[in-house]
């Protein structure tokens, strides 16, 4: 049972921007609400990153790579956590996830952003 679906994914061009999305079908509100949501992303051949996370709807934290330029946010009326990326870089590529911090549920199927030079 899909308990996480991301999207907004796609091919960019270095400079531009995406709005990446990430639906909790599955959840109440009042458990989205109270989660820690983290979003991560995974180049081929890499390990698993975490690049931002959103802990009581309004603290952020994000990895010093994407520091400036990625803001991650959420809707609870839309059960959806977001992430705005700006001033994409070719070192952006990879699929990208996201889940919340404790427990895990099940991971989604990922969004691919790719940032061409």
């Amino acid at each position: 049972q899909v308990q996480l679906v991301e999207s907004g994914g796609g091919v960019v061009q270095a400079g531009g921007s995406l709005r990446l999305s990430c639906k909790t079908p599955r959840l109440i509100t009042s458990t989205f609400n109270s989660a820690v949501w983290k979003w991560y992303r995974q180049a081929p051949g890499k390990q698993r990153e975490l690049v931002a996370t959103l802990t009581g709807g309004r603290n952020t934290d994000y990895a010093e790579s994407v520091k400036g330029r990625f803001i991650i946010s959420r809707d609870s009326a839309r059960k959806t956590v977001y992430l705005q990326m700006n001033s994409l870089k070719p070192e952006d590529t990879a699929m990208y996830y996201c889940n919340r911090n404790h427990p895990e549920l099940p991971w989604g199927l990922g969004t691919q952003v790719t940032v061409s030079s």
